[in-house]
C-alpha cells in the first residue's frame, strides 16, 4: 500500500510560482502524476512521469510553465509551477500507480489528500 502526503500549496498572485511536493511511503511506484480539480469541474491530469525514466507528459495548458520531477533518494515528487494563471487554481492531487501511466485518472490507484492552490488576478 502506497501512501502519498502532499505539501506546498497556497496562495499566489498571477505570474507567481509555487512548488508542490508529494512524499511516497514504502511501496513500489512505477508512475506518479499530478492532477487538479477546480470547483464544479472534473479532475484533470496536469503532469505525469515514469519514476525511473525520463519520460514525462504534460497537459497542453501547462506546457512550458510547469515541471514535474522526482528525487528518488527521498521518494518525493515535485511540481514546479511558474507563471501561474487564475485558471490554474484548484485542488491539486498527487497520484501513483504500480503499472500504469498517463494523464487519465483511471491510471492511478493511489491518491494523496489534495492541496489547495489559489491564484489571484
Amino acid at each position: 500500500q502506497v501512501q502519498l502526503v502532499e505539501s506546498g500549496g497556497g496562495s499566489v498572485q498571477a505570474g507567481g510560482s509555487l512548488r508542490l511536493s508529494c512524499v511516497a511511503s514504502a511501496g513500489y511506484t512505477y508512475s506518479m502524476a499530478w492532477f487538479r480539480q477546480a470547483p464544479d469541474k472534473e479532475r484533470e491530469g496536469v503532469a505525469a512521469m515514469i519514476v525511473r525514466e525520463t519520460r514525462t507528459s504534460y497537459a497542453d495548458s501547462v506546457k512550458g510553465r510547469f515541471t514535474i520531477s522526482r528525487d528518488n533518494a527521498v521518494k518525493t515528487l515535485y511540481l514546479q509551477m511558474n507563471s501561474l494563471k487564475p485558471e490554474d487554481a484548484g485542488m491539486y492531487y498527487c497520484a501513483a500507480d504500480a503499472s500504469q501511466y498517463g494523464l487519465g485518472t483511471g491510471a492511478y490507484k493511489y491518491w494523496g489528500q489534495g492541496n489547495q492552490v489559489t491564484v489571484s488576478s
